[in-house]
């Protein structure tokens, strides 16, 4: 895929998911010849990214070739207007699904829709391409009680709402239960080094027919 992203500068932006793919994924994209500018704070959801909030596990930054940076604890949130503005992406890649899908409750649908909605017409006004990562399978132990049916049920909401974003399915990338997890929510290395590699497919794949183009 050497070269297949040649022109794309991509900003990624993400929950603890992201966090754990700072390295991985962002890699893999630059590999494929993308400029990669990503960002993770850990519980966010699509309003942490338009409205000034504070996190109180964590952000990740990983700036094109600079080296991770990783601050635990309370940390303030990124502005994505602000991102924009400092990295001048062509496509903007979304991983926002586990947070709002609330496994082990009721999916709050409207809330939902509204969180998504405030992304993606902050991203459409940009007028810049976007794809939109939905939630891998878990294991329904541990504290997330992330189940197949729910994440199935989030997958599916995604896919029919983040247009203009083009939607990349991961649970398409493995069976449920497959990939391991450290805590039934969050993947053992491997398991994100897989994922990865799939959204990197998925992006190539995108680009080649035409659905993102380096403006």
């Amino acid at each position: 895929m050497s070269g297949a992203l040649a022109g794309l500068v991509i900003l990624a932006i993400g929950d603890s998911q992201m966090m754990n793919m700072l390295t991985n994924l962002h890699n893999q994209l630059e590999d494929a010849g993308a400029v990669v500018y990503s960002y993770a704070v850990c519980g966010s959801t699509p309003q942490d990214w338009i409205s000034p909030s504070v996190t109180s596990c964590g952000t990740g930054e990983h700036a094109d070739k600079a080296p991770v940076v990783i601050q635990q604890g309370s940390r303030p949130t990124w502005n994505i207007n602000n991102l924009i503005a400092q990295d001048h992406p062509n496509l903007i890649l979304v991983e926002l699904a586990d947070t709002m899908a609330g496994y082990g409750a009721q999916m709050e649908l409207p809330w939902i829709h509204q969180q998504i909605n405030g992304l993606t017409g902050r991203i459409a006004a940009t007028h810049i391409s976007c794809v939109w990562v939905g939630p891998a399978w878990g294991q329904d132990s541990g504290p997330y009680h992330k189940t197949v049916a729910r994440v199935q049920e989030m997958s599916q909401l995604l896919s029919s709402s983040v247009a203009p974003c083009a939607y990349i399915d991961s649970t398409t990338f493995s069976r449920p239960g497959e990939w391991q997890t450290k805590d039934g929510g969050h993947l053992e290395p491997d398991a994100y080094r897989k994922w990865a590699m799939a959204i990197t497919a998925s992006v190539v794949k995108l680009k080649g027919q035409g659905a993102l183009g380096a403006h």
